[in-house]
This record gives C-alpha cells, structure tokens and sequence, in this order.
C-alpha cells in the first residue's frame, strides 16, 4: 500500500474504519456556540480548559492554560478528555498533539482541538507519534488548508483521515524507539530547566535585589545595552523561481521553535543582519509577546520581531533583561485598542536596567555565560534528535526498517 507516495507494508484504514472496527470511540471536539466557556468565567483554579495554543512540545502546558469550575464545567455538553486520550488541534493553529496526563482526572476542551480514545487494538504513544510524522501532518495540514487564516478540519473531515495500523507489537516496538529519544529530550529539557532556574537566581541576587547601586554601576535602559533589529515584510523579498530561499520565522514558528515545511520562505540574499542563526536572541514584540533564544536552523527574520544582539554583552545580560520586562510589555500590548497588542520601539527606552562595572560585570560573566551556553548546547542536541526521530518515524511505519529486529 502508499501514502502520499510513503509506501507501506501494514494496513492503512480510515478514522471512520477505526470506530466501526470499535478500535477508538468517534473522535470528539469542545463546545460550540453559546456553551462555550467565556473569558470572564476563568478561575485560577479548576478544571483545566485547554486550547490549541495550550499544546506546546507534545504535552499540555497546565502552568499557562485557562481554567473553568467544575459547576461550569457540569454545564458543557461535550469535550471532556481524559488521562491516555490523544489530543490533536484542528482549527487555527493546527496539527499539535499531546497525550494526556494523569495530573487531572478530566480536561476541557475548545472546538479547537479534538480528542481521539482508544479502545484496543492500539498503542496511544504509536498513535500520537503517527500524527506527529511528516506523512500525516502533510495530508492534515492540505486537507485543513494551513495557508489560510481560517484553517479548519472538522470531526466529519477528520473521519476520513488515513491512518497506518501496524500489529500492536510492532506499534509497541515503534513507540518504544521513539520514545526513548523523546526521553533524552526531555531530560535536557530538565536539565535545561534546572539552569534556567540558576541563571534567574543569580540575575535575581545580583540585579534585582540591589538596594543601593554599587560603585561603577549605572542605570541605563534596553536600548544601552543590546540593539533590536525588527525584521523585514517578507513577502517583499521571495526566492527567485531559480531558487530555495531559506523558511521565514513569524511568531508562528517561534512559539513551535521551529520551522516546517508550511513555513514560508524567503530570498538567501538577504542582508546578514535579518538572518537568523542557532542561538540568536528573539523577541516578538506584537501579537503573542515572548523572548527566546533561537535553535530552529537558518532563517529569514519577518516584521514584528526583534533579533536582539550587542557587541559589548554577552546573550544572558540582555535575554534576562528583556525578560524581566517582558510582564510589563505584554501589559502595554494589552491594553492597545487594536485585534493585535504590539509594543513601540519607545517602550524599549522607558524601562530600567543595571549595568554593572567593567571588573563587576567580568566576574558575574565568569558564571552566567557558561550556563547560557550548556542551555544552548542542550537545546542543539534537542534538534538533533528531534530531526533523528522524525526522519526514522516514516521508515518504522512503512516497514523500510525491520521493526522486529530493533525491538530485539
């Protein structure tokens, strides 16, 4: 059999197949209409109320997500998600999946993301890799029309959707593999984590916490200390037919970290100073407002974000800086009267920052630097086997790599 020319020797069937086979329960989304849950009804504890901006990495982010009381919830019709169900968004910002985790005993869900329940017949960690692999997402995003801003896979859609079905034991096997990369994964992301938590410590003690301004240290602004470069309108500087170009980065691809191949692309002969390079300093200053430091390969820098650089500080005096302020931009974004928030360049100069003595500065470096540049490293290695995993996931679901043997 094929798929999108993949050829594949297990058999593929249909959502719809799957349910009639009693595989997995028809697939379901959250409320519509009127019954859907408003802003004003949020809580800051409850039953969690997940959106497809919610699924980041391959998990629920619970620290940033909505909630809603389990009174509310009683009034909701449908969307109820349990521990084990397979979660895939299907409006908007689509094509992300997590599993669910057993840190609550029920989710809510918005119409944009739907929840898929196995019964038997298959592995849960196969299912959700299958729809993470470059083969599913590509027939997902054309049928949900990912260029559009109104991209869309209803439930009735999605039924037609095709899905590999190999042997349960040769799906165990293939989350197994795949799922000890994502394990070393996200023990860097621990280990990531863990020095993060240092950096902002020592930032905290050594910044934060002045009461009086140590001799040689001054007060300056963001601006003193790093330079923000706003990328370029894109659609002005395509490829030439003759060339590739190389994937723009929006916001899009910095809130995923990474590029795709629905990623638009831009001309390589952009001047240097809007390509972006492995550990550059990003901060999106309209719409979602967020800083992080980039490791998602070459590209072109778009508007409304800032590549932030200096030539006298290192990465961590200016990233920590900038995201010590960023609760207060995002604020000022908030309170802009247009659909989408956005910061001035102005703003950069209004906020204060510290900025230590030459001999001061060297000696905070001496540490900061060294974990800024572990966190990078780590993040790198991330890509890597991210790039391993996805590029070894079509071959174990086709048969191209003989399963069984790596499973023994």
């Amino acid at each position: 059999m094929e798929l999108l020319g993949m050829k594949c020797e297990w058999p593929i069937y249909t959502v719809q197949q799957l349910i009639d086979m009693g595989m997995i329960e028809p697939p379901m989304d959250g409320n519509h209409g009127s019954n859907h849950p408003k802003a004003a009804e949020y809580v800051s504890k409850g039953i969690p109320f997940i959106m497809a901006n919610d699924l980041v990495d391959g998990k629920i982010d619970y620290h940033n997500c909505a909630f809603i009381t389990k009174q509310r919830a009683t009034t909701l019709r449908k969307g109820f998600a349990n521990p084990g169900d397979i979660l895939l968004t299907h409006k908007a910002t689509i094509g992300r999946t997590a599993i669910v985790s057993s840190e609550y005993d029920t989710i809510v869900l918005t119409p944009q993301v739907t929840y898929y329940r196995v019964v038997k017949g298959i592995n849960r960690r196969y299912l959700k890799y299958y729809f993470d692999s470059n083969t599913f997402q590509k027939i997902f995003l054309n049928w949900a029309g990912a260029g559009s801003t109104r991209a869309y896979l209803g439930i009735t859609a999605q039924r037609k959707l095709p899905i590999v079905v190999p042997p349960l034991d040769i799906q165990d096997i293939i989350a197994d593999i795949c799922g000890s990369l994502d394990d070393k994964i996200e023990l860097n992301n621990k280990i990531n984590n863990n020095l993060k938590e240092q950096a902002w410590s020592i930032f905290t003690k050594k910044f934060l916490n002045i009461v009086q301004l140590p001799e040689g240290w001054k007060k300056g602004n963001l601006l003193d200390i790093a330079n923000y470069t706003n990328g370029l309108a894109m659609q002005k500087y395509r490829p030439r037919e003759s060339q590739k170009g190389i994937p723009v980065l929006k916001i899009r691809e910095l809130r995923q970290r990474a590029y795709d191949e629905n990623s638009e692309r831009c001309s390589s002969s952009i001047k240097p100073e809007y390509i972006i390079k492995y550990g550059d300093i990003l901060f999106s200053w309209s719409g979602s407002l967020l800083v992080d430091i980039w490791c998602g390969g070459l590209c072109g820098l778009n508007q409304h974000i800032f590549k932030v650089t200096s030539t006298t500080y290192e990465k961590w005096f200016y990233y920590l800086w900038t995201a010590h302020h960023l609760d207060r931009f995002i604020a000022i974004a908030a309170d802009k009267t247009t659909t989408m928030g956005h910061i001035k360049r102005e703003e950069l100069a209004k906020v204060e920052v510290l900025i230590p003595s030459n001999e001061d500065y060297k000696k905070i470096n001496s540490v900061m630097k060294p974990l800024f540049d572990t966190i990078i490293a780590n993040r790198l290695i991330s890509q890597k086997l991210v790039a391993l995993r996805d590029t070894l996931l079509p071959k174990l679901m086709s048969g191209e790599v003989d399963v069984e043997q790596l499973g023994r």
